[in-house]
């Protein structure tokens, strides 16, 4: 997986489709992100770059409950590319 912008924008969408909001604020962040489940909001760190925003989502993608049939085909396959490559890690 690329660390791009674009790789970031698809990870993105797989997080919005699964009905969460994506905000980016500073804080204090001891893993880079807070995930507030109520209220389905994904807090990330700003100061954040591109490589570090995919690594987070990467890493709190499994924690987040995904609903793999209301994604769009596109984010169902990003979704999978994801989670198999943090099987592997």
């Amino acid at each position: 997986m690329k660390y791009v912008q674009s790789t970031l924008d698809k990870i993105e969408k797989v997080v919005e489709e699964a009905g969460y909001v994506i905000r980016y604020e500073r804080g204090t962040f001891q893993s880079g992100y807070c995930i507030l489940q109520q209220k389905k909001v994904v807090v990330l760190n700003k100061f954040l770059q591109t490589e570090g925003r995919i690594n987070t989502l990467i890493d709190l993608m499994p924690q987040l409950e995904v609903n793999i049939d209301a994604l769009t085909h596109e984010s169902q396959k990003v979704y999978e590319d994801v989670m198999t490559q943090k099987e592997e890690k």
